[in-house]
Order: C-alpha cells, then structure tokens, then sequence
C-alpha cells in the first residue's frame, strides 16, 4: 500500500453558485431532492445538500454578477491549514488565510490559472 502524505485533497464536497433569486433556486434544487442544511430563503449564502453532495447559493443583485465568475468547486481536504502553507510555499496566491466559516468550516479559497474560484475546507468538527 502507498503511504500518503497529509494534507491531502479527500474528494469534492460542494460547489457555490450565485443567484439572483434565492427563492426560486432554493425551490429548484428542493424540488430535485436537496434539503436546506444552512440559511433559507432570505438569506444571502444557503446551503441544500442531497446525501454528501452540496450546493451552496451566494445571493447576488443582477448588476454584481461577476461576468467572469462561473461559480466555486469546494475540495475537502484532512489539513486546511497545510495545504494552505504548501500553496504559499509553492508561489501561490490564496485570496486569504483559512478563516473558521460560520456554517462550520474551515477554509480558503484560490483561483487556478483559468480563473476557476476552488475552495479547500474541513468541516471543523471533523
């Protein structure tokens, strides 16, 4: 067997997408089986999840919608904090330091070359 270092990506837990209408995307994705887990219909972040699988909605006004923003792709990973200093000391540029996220993560977010917005988390009480 392989032994593997940590720090690890362990699979790929969620994507984040913007809305303009919370209501109505939480009414879609509950009507394909997904459950609010975080926030609701009037909130600005909610998270619907269906068995491991979750969608985050990041409310939005039309006019903020990033042109070049497609959404976010969220690895879980068995070391925040490592995977984030292996990043920097690779010449990387994290947007932030891992911060504790008040739906119970703790995460950093970074953009690959092509722009794509990824997220590496650990739920915190893991």
């Amino acid at each position: 067997m392989v032994e593997r270092e940590a720090g690890r990506t362990e699979h790929i837990d969620a994507i984040t997408l913007a809305t303009v209408n919370m209501a109505k995307s939480i009414e879609f994705y509950e009507a394909l089986g997904f459950v609010i887990s975080y926030g609701n219909a009037a909130s600005s972040f909610a998270t619907l999840d269906s068995g491991s699988c979750f969608v985050n909605l990041w409310q939005v006004k039309q006019e903020e919608l990033p042109s070049d923003w497609w959404g976010r792709v969220i690895f879980h990973v068995d070391d925040v904090d490592l995977v984030h200093q292996r990043a920097i000391d690779a010449g990387l540029s994290p947007e932030d330091k891992p911060v504790d996220a008040p739906w119970g993560e703790r995460f950093f977010a970074i953009r690959d070359p092509s722009g794509h917005d990824l997220s590496f988390a650990k739920r915190i009480n893991d």
